[in-house]
């Protein structure tokens, strides 16, 4: 049996979404070491698979591989719908247990298009290769338009920029009870139109806040400057998606951001993606603190959420052999 374990991303944006600019999309996220994601995996004559979502990548997995079939447990799940990259994990942990039950060696990255992920953002399936900050470098325009080209004619972003960030800082996340994030096929409408009226201008704005302030305080570790600068990147793009999910974030999210950087102990604050998941930026020293300041706000706006702590995880998916169960 083979065991793997990967975990939640947050996605604070992309770098263009205008079509008038030579490359679209271009994600910008973190790989986080919680809410987790454990996936059990053996080979067998058939599928058989205990997680509906799950069983149609293990079937795509078992078409693509050539192999006969599996059977796969999910242990632990992440959210779905919520911001939390939950799709691509799924998908991508999926893929490799099989593959590893059979003793294939695979590549993720090669993988994803086959499994339909990584094809606007390719921060999931960084965050699954190896962890960290992340930055990939989008699809050029003239390619990809509004519409993504068909399967097989595509490859997921590469990374441009990749930092470690430091152990003691810690992400307060807030999971409000809400409708789930966009996803599927109404997601695809949501960027379509999004792309089609696109200010190009906002662009040059997130390009300046990621160049000249989120990847140096990366480099350098300043909590403070990196969550000021990644609220910033998510308020740029709200702008582009504002028709699209009812405001800059989409409700309740804006409520929550608003109130979470206030707290004296979070650096920063901004929805993950399509949301509702919000996140704060904190440390280790003053979490506790944070964590009481939202659960209070939270309490103030009248609205029912899951808080949630995780730092950031700077490896890759983790994958184990174990032995086989009958």
């Amino acid at each position: 049996m083979v065991t793997v374990t990967t975990a939640a991303r947050l996605h604070f944006g992309f770098q263009n979404l205008a079509l008038a600019n030579e490359r679209l999309y271009g994600g910008v996220g973190v790989a986080l070491d919680a809410p987790q994601l454990v996936l059990d995996a053996q080979p067998a004559d058939e599928i058989d698979c205990d997680d509906g979502e799950a069983e149609s990548y293990v079937r795509r997995a078992v078409a693509t591989l050539g192999v006969e079939g599996a059977r796969v447990s999910v242990r632990e799940r992440l959210p779905r719908h919520v911001g939390f990259g939950s799709g691509t994990q799924l998908a991508l942990a999926a893929a490799v247990a099989v593959a590893r039950a059979y003793e294939m060696e695979v590549d993720p990255r090669e993988l994803a298009p086959d499994l339909g992920r990584g094809g606007r953002s390719g921060v999931g399936v960084a965050a699954f290769e190896d962890g960290g900050f992340v930055v990939d470098g989008g699809h050029p325009t003239e390619r990809f338009t509004s519409e993504p080209p068909a399967n097989g004619d595509w490859t997921v972003p590469p990374v441009i920029a990749r930092h470690e960030l430091p152990d003691d800082w810690r992400f307060v996340l807030v999971v409000p009870d809400a409708e789930p994030g966009a996803s599927g096929a109404e997601e695809d409408r949501h960027m379509r139109q999004a792309v089609e009226r696109a200010d190009p201008g906002i662009a040059d704005d997130v390009a300046a806040t990621l160049t000249r302030t989120l990847l140096p305080a990366a480099a350098e570790g300043d909590h403070r400057r990196f969550g000021t600068a990644a609220a910033r990147v998510g308020r740029l793009n709200g702008a582009w998606y504002a028709d699209e999910q009812g405001g800059v974030y989409r409700p309740p999210a804006g409520r929550i951001v608003e109130r979470l950087a206030q707290q004296p102990t979070i650096a920063g604050a901004g929805q993950s993606s399509w949301g509702p998941a919000v996140w704060g930026l904190t440390t280790r020293g003053d979490v506790e603190a944070a964590r009481t300041g939202v659960e209070m706000a939270l309490s103030d706006l009248s609205v029912d959420a899951d808080v949630l702590v995780a730092s950031p995880r700077n490896e890759g998916a983790t994958v184990e052999d174990g032995p086989t169960l009958g």
